[in-house]
């Protein structure tokens, strides 16, 4: 079977970006889920809506105009969160609300790109370009640069904040490390699942090898073979079937979940 669609150019992308996304996804979804700071990545995906809605209006790469309105908007996150003026989830709150409507008053301006940006919206493998593969693999092989760069200190601040501030470690700088790799990720997986539904993709196969109770990187094993399966299956699944990517990876995420909680119940 899969054979058979390896013939057409745009599964072949399609692929290939959803393979690096699968890989690259619970790599910084284990930091997210273990802080509670799952909120990020979906507050994170919505104002990366407002970047595509850029993109679309001035011809440039939505991905790049979304990694650039993610990454600016981590740090204003950050921001408010470490100045104690708002509560941690109302500055998500702020960020999330501000980027929708002004995604809203961008679509409204530009009539003509409606149906590109339900493509950005939901997932689609058919918009995928040579383009898109290559920015995302960029994207990804930086993430892993920064994440090998300050690894020990993010396992460190994850498990215990307090102590590792005691330690000498600059926590601060590492939130900012770990929300901006957010961004990162979120930017990156938006032509494959959809702007709506990265927060899935980041969280749910995390949430689910934590099921499985197992040591820190056994559990981010896990989540990377979950996270793999589900996407490349997804993929498949809705070329056969002419549905959503992105909600059909999803789809089979929320399978996978409810597969692994049966068994370990």
């Amino acid at each position: 079977m899969l054979g058979n669609i390896l013939q057409y150019g745009f599964i072949v992308r399609g692929l290939e970006a959803g393979i690096v996304v699968a890989l690259i996804a619970p790599l910084i979804g284990i930091f997210l889920v273990l802080r509670r700071y799952s909120l990020i990545a979906d507050t994170l995906a919505h104002v990366s809506l407002a970047g595509v809605a850029i993109g679309l209006l001035c011809g440039i790469n939505p991905v790049l105009t979304a990694l650039a309105t993610a990454v600016a908007a981590s740090f204003g996150i950050e921001r408010l969160r470490a100045s104690k003026r708002v509560y941690g989830e109302s500055a998500l709150a702020l960020f999330l609300s501000g980027s929708l409507a002004l995604a809203i008053v961008i679509l409204s301006i530009g009539h003509g790109f409606n149906a590109n940006l339900f493509n950005y919206l939901f997932g689609s493998i058919v918009t995928v370009t040579s383009g898109d593969v290559q920015t995302i693999t960029v994207l990804a092989l930086a993430v892993i640069a920064i994440l090998g760069m300050f690894y020990k200190q993010l396992v460190f601040v994850t498990f215990d904040e307090e102590a590792a501030k005691v330690s000498g470690i600059p926590t601060r700088l590492v939130n900012v490390v770990l929300i901006v790799l957010a961004a990162f990720t979120v930017s990156l997986a938006i032509p494959i699942v959809g702007a709506l539904l990265i927060a899935a993709l980041i969280v749910i196969p995390v949430v689910t090898a934590l099921l499985c109770k197992k040591s820190f990187v056994k559990t981010v094993m896990y989540a990377e073979a979950f996270s793999f399966f589900s996407v490349v299956s997804g993929i498949i699944t809705s070329f056969y079937l002419n549905i959503s990517t992105g909600g059909a990876i999803v789809l089979i995420m929320l399978a996978v979940f409810m597969a692994v909680s049966i068994v370990k119940r």
